[in-house]
């Protein structure tokens, strides 16, 4: 009898609360989730603004072209896009910083929880985010029940993914092509540059070929007695035939 009640005392209200006190009672965080301050520094990345804006036009080009006929959405959906419009407006263009919360993200967009976080996935699944799960250290009594570490918001990473970059086409090295008419104009415009350098005398050409004034003109210094020996070697020939036609008449 007196191990049974024993054993009630053991398992009892009391007993468990002394236990509590005497363990750590399981931290709520996500598996997988890193320490705040720790992870970052070398996950993100510098994000310039028109890599951002790549980012953007990339997935609206890959909504439009996975878009199946009779269907409203694509892969990616319309909240999707809404996102990642956000994040690319969010994210710090030159450290990568980006690390907005559930709460905000539901927040600015009008947006659910449950659609916000099915648009993340989306974005994930498909290449365009990537993100790490971080949790802090809370701090409290040695002996205060309750967990020591909480869930804090994601930080993510933008990305352009290979299949998405090559609906940009010309986009992705920032060289568009130049209309009919300018490319035109730029083509005979070069021609007659050419044409116009190849009738420059040597002595003015440099002028219009280096850009350093000092140099040009040392070299127009060059051209010019390059020019007058050429003229002198020319009119040589002429002077003696004159003088061989003299001593013949003579």
């Amino acid at each position: 009898m007196m191990k049974a009640i024993g054993a009630v005392l053991a398992t009892g209200p009391g007993a468990q609360a002394g236990a509590g006190r005497g363990r750590r009672v399981r931290d709520p965080v996500r598996r997988g989730s890193r320490l705040a301050g720790t992870c970052e520094g070398a996950w993100w990345r510098p994000t310039p603004r028109a890599e951002a804006r790549r980012v953007l036009l990339a997935a609206k080009r890959y909504e439009l072209a996975g878009r199946q006929a009779g269907r409203r959405r694509g892969p990616l959906g319309h909240v999707a896009l809404e996102v990642l419009e956000l994040l690319a407006n969010l994210v710090s263009h030159r450290s990568g910083r980006l690390e907005p919360s559930y709460a905000y993200l539901m927040r600015t967009l009008r947006r659910s929880k449950d659609a916000v976080h099915q648009a993340l996935l989306s974005l994930r699944e498909h290449g365009f985010l990537d993100w790490l799960r971080r949790h802090e250290r809370v701090e409290v009594l040695e002996d205060a029940p309750g967990p020591r570490v909480r869930q804090v918001s994601n930080a993510y990473r933008l990305s352009l993914p290979a299949k998405a970059a090559r609906l940009l086409g010309h986009l992705l090295s920032g060289k568009a092509p130049l209309p009919d008419d300018v490319a035109q104009e730029r083509e005979d415009r070069a021609t007659w540059l050419a044409e116009h350098k190849a009738a420059l005398p040597l002595s003015e050409l440099p002028l219009a070929e280096v850009e350093d004034d000092r140099l040009a003109r040392v070299l127009g210094e060059l051209g010019r007695a390059v020019e007058a020996r050429a003229r002198a070697a020319r009119s040589f020939p002429a002077r003696r035939d004159q003088r061989s036609g003299s001593e013949a008449l003579s």
